[in-house]
């Protein structure tokens, strides 16, 4: 079994959510506090190296690869490749046949960066990972408290400076605008290696930006308004990711703060939606 390195969480009273939210129906806020057990978390989010070698032992087939297809961000599909676009609202993103974690832009994409963390996995996908290496994904309070490092009730990883387009480029998102213009003045256009970057006060890589992590929890939003409950009722049944991807920004989607969230149906797969594992103190 080849499991990246663990980082450990202390217990004890951890924050969740914010008094200032940004995407309100999202359910960012209100501010609150959450009893925490201490755990292990995975230092990065589980990279390609990882994923293939519980395939190597387990025969694992992925959805995506099952389904045929997954959705690829419109500027990583080769100029070769033909695809199929997106859903309306959101057409950057291409459905892909024959995208999968192993080939993350298509049957005519280059070979698979090991480094870097592993994608097109849906919420099943990382469960039944999960489970082989004895662990489980991480609760959203867990992962709320693990991404402020230590630093109490910040907006992210790293504290409350902006990240920007040209000189504050703590992390991996987007800089230009989108979707038609990325700069890349970070130096990654799409995926950086999961481990990139400054580390937070906790040691833990890519809690902002690179990719989401699909958390256990079901994506809720506690809502008395008309619209929160519309939005509520669209999205029953789906899983809560965080951290935002590579490509939020701040013209288009701040979801690389600490307490924003959104969710994803559990079989949905992408190209910038991975996990991370977390494990109990026996």
């Amino acid at each position: 079994m080849h499991l990246g390195a663990l980082c450990d969480i202390l217990g004890g009273s951890g924050l969740i959510g914010t008094n200032h939210p940004v995407i309100k129906p999202d359910g960012e806020g209100p501010l609150r506090k959450s009893k925490i057990k201490p755990f292990r978390i995975g230092q990065t989010p589980v990279s390609n190296r990882e994923f293939a070698a519980f395939v190597d032992e387990t025969s694992f087939v992925s959805e995506a690869e099952r389904f045929g297809w997954s959705f690829v961000f419109y500027a990583q599909v080769p100029k070769s490749q033909q695809t199929v676009q997106g859903s309306q609202g959101a057409q950057w993103w291409r459905r892909v046949d024959g995208a999968t974690w192993n080939q993350p832009t298509g049957p005519h994409s280059p070979a698979y960066d090991p480094d870097h963390p592993a994608v097109h996995l849906s919420w099943n996908d990382a469960q039944a990972y999960c489970t082989w290496a004895g662990g489980r994904l991480p609760r959203e309070a867990e992962w709320e408290h693990a991404a402020r490092g230590g630093l109490g009730n910040v907006i992210y990883p790293w504290g409350n400076a902006d990240p920007d387009d040209s000189h504050h480029l703590p992390c991996n998102i987007w800089q230009g605008q989108f979707p038609t213009h990325n700069m890349a003045t970070d130096g990654y256009a799409f995926t950086s290696p999961a481990q990139s970057f400054a580390a937070n006060g906790y040691g833990l890589y890519g809690m902002a930006g690179n990719v989401w992590d699909w958390t256990a929890d079901l994506f809720r939003i506690k809502s008395l308004s008309k619209s929160g409950k519309a939005q509520a009722a669209t999205m029953r049944g789906y899983r809560l990711i965080k951290g935002g991807s590579y490509l939020c920004h701040a013209s288009y989607c701040t979801r690389y703060r600490i307490a924003a969230r959104t969710g994803n149906s559990p079989d949905s797969s992408t190209s910038h939606t991975g996990f991370r594992i977390v494990f109990d103190y026996d």
